[in-house]
């Protein structure tokens, strides 16, 4: 080995950067190679570079380029592979004009495309590997294949090869022998080759024909993926040959009879049939019933009582199901299915087993913002409208007296057969209070009861029957009083003097400060009430009234 002072001295135009040397193998490792080439310290060459590494021998002399004379660690980079590439470019560009063939190895793969090597490097862009781009280049790298040279850039030093161009040459000219050869009535192996919403392309090794979805199947299609594959092998039968346009119709149903033509007699109304489902839509499913032939369950069919809202909530993709067929239409090639029939209308018996009057008990399934919809049997619900909930309440959601889950009573106020449904009440259940209200109020009267609800102008006041009164701010102290919170509680016993019963709008005013008024006080303060104008305290009571209704609304 040269010493450093030979190597500075002897060889400084020989050890540059870019040069190639020879260079002596001197230890062959796992991922690289060590090589002399008569410098100050070793070359490392990666292994990658070589075929195989396990053929590199200790002793090999072989070429190299000097990338690096000294890295981090002092070794000196070194690339068998770019010097093979220099020497070999000349030689290259000879061979391999532009259109030319040339013979090559895949050597791996690349963004883009493939390493092709052909004595240099080249590049093989994906979309020229075949005439349909591959998905998985892996199955091409380490094999040899022929391929034209498309383009050279010798200041970039790059090649660009094509192996589709060979390969449509090639089915060019089988396409002619094709066309040629090809009548209606073939019978021709094909893959398919590319899928579109009108049908599919179909390679016949040398032309491609058109296979329209409505000549895949006697059945109906929604799309032609559903029954083909990019790259499946089929037998397609020649329909038309077009040798002047070089077009090729092809189908895929006239291997087989059309099964419509016996339709009827196969699948007669009302009898019960089984099959898998094939697709779901938002309006139905379609059911296979033998290959070509479909029926179409519309989701109005699937149940008696239960609102399915898409079909794809009871029903599965290739679920084997039981129907019952209720119409054909041979010329559309329609088949109309019912799931439902295999069972008795419950709603047929509801009215007999469910007359208004009917005492009722259920669980709360479902609440919305005007009713709740209570479960009296599978299937079967009554709805209760918050209007039915209570005699004395106004009920502004159902969630005030009751929650979902809940075991309840009610009446059957009306059943609606057509529409399949049931109305029912909870305050029929009891009388109404107010029907007897002279009996259980009068003016003057002192109850006690419970504060319910507060609110600016006021307090509602729970009493007996489940009757509210209401307090107006006026009528809570003799002391004006700014506002209701600082004097009343929610939960707050009161006692209070009935001052205003309204029958026609089931209203009862009280007055808190009258509770304690004496005979004497009572007529004093009927007088008062009496001459009191509008705007003073009892039509307050009546705008307090107003008032409440609009909150409750609210």
């Amino acid at each position: 080995m040269l010493t450093m002072e030979e190597a500075l001295k002897g060889n400084a135009t020989r050890f540059a950067a870019g040069e190639i040397v020879k260079g002596t193998v001197i230890e062959v490792r796992p991922k690289e190679v060590l090589v002399d080439i008569g410098y100050k310290s070793e070359g490392v060459i990666p292994g990658n570079e070589f075929e195989d590494i396990k053929t590199v021998k200790v002793g090999d002399e072989i070429d190299v380029l000097i990338e690096k004379l000294e890295n981090k660690e002092g070794t000196v980079e070194l690339s068998h592979e770019k010097a093979e590439f220099k020497k070999n470019w000349d030689k290259i560009l000879t061979i391999c004009n532009e259109g030319g063939r040339i013979n090559g190895k895949v050597k791996s793969i690349v963004k883009g495309g493939l390493v092709v090597h052909v004595g240099v490097e080249a590049f093989l862009p994906a979309s020229q590997i075949d005439v349909i781009t591959p998905k998985n280049l892996a199955q091409f790298v380490g094999n040899t294949y022929e391929f034209k040279v498309v383009k050279i850039n010798q200041e970039r030093q790059n090649i660009v090869l094509s192996r589709r161009e060979l390969i449509e040459q090639e089915r060019n000219e089988r396409r002619g022998k094709l066309l040629g050869e090809m009548v209606p009535g073939d019978i021709r192996k094909g893959t398919v080759k590319n899928i579109t919403d009108f049908g599919a392309f179909i390679d016949l090794n040398g032309i491609d024909g058109l296979l329209h979805i409505t000549d895949m199947s006697w059945g109906r299609i929604g799309h032609p993926s559903e029954v083909l594959k990019v790259g499946q092998e089929i037998d397609v039968v020649v329909l038309d040959v077009n040798k002047e346009k070089e077009r090729v119709s092809l189908g895929l149903k006239q291997k087989m009879t059309n099964p419509w033509d016996s339709i009827e007699t196969k699948f007669p109304v009302g009898a019960k049939v089984k099959g898998k489902v094939v697709s779901l839509v938002p309006y139905g499913a379609f059911v296979q019933l033998e290959p070509g032939v479909e029926g179409l369950i519309h989701v109005t069919e699937l149940s008696w009582t239960k609102r399915i809202a898409k079909p794809s909530d009871v029903l599965k993709p290739d679920q084997e199901v039981e129907a019952v067929v209720l119409g054909i239409n041979r010329e559309e090639q329609k088949i109309s299915l019912g799931v439902r029939q295999l069972e008795s209308n419950p709603w047929d018996k509801a009215a007999e087993k469910y007359t208004v009057g009917t005492k009722v008990s259920g669980k709360v399934r479902n609440l919305t913002s005007y009713g709740a919809f209570v479960e009296l049997e599978e299937g079967i619900d009554g709805m209760i409208h918050v209007s039915d909930m209570s005699w004395t309440r106004k009920i502004n959601h159902p969630s005030e007296v009751m929650k979902k889950g809940d075991d309840i009573e009610a009446t059957v106020l009306e059943v609606d057969r057509p529409n399949q449904r049931i109305a029912l009440g909870m305050k029929q259940l009891g009388q109404d209070p107010w029907s007897q209200i002279d009996k259980l109020y009068k003016v003057g009267d002192v109850v006690q009861g419970k504060v319910t609800k507060l609110a600016s102008f006021g307090a509602f006041v729970g009493l007996q029957h489940e009757i509210d009164g209401l307090v107006h701010i006026s009528q809570v102290s003799e002391e004006h009083i700014d506002k209701i919170k600082n004097i009343l509680k929610v939960g707050q016993d009161v006692t209070a003097r009935v001052i205003k019963i309204d029958r026609g709008e089931r209203r009862i005013g009280l007055s808190i400060k009258a509770a304690s008024y004496s005979d004497e006080q009572l007529k004093e303060e009927q007088k008062i009430l009496d001459a009191l104008k509008p705007g003073e305290d009892l039509v307050a009571l009546q705008h307090a009234f107003d008032a409440a209704d609009e909150a409750l609304k609210d």
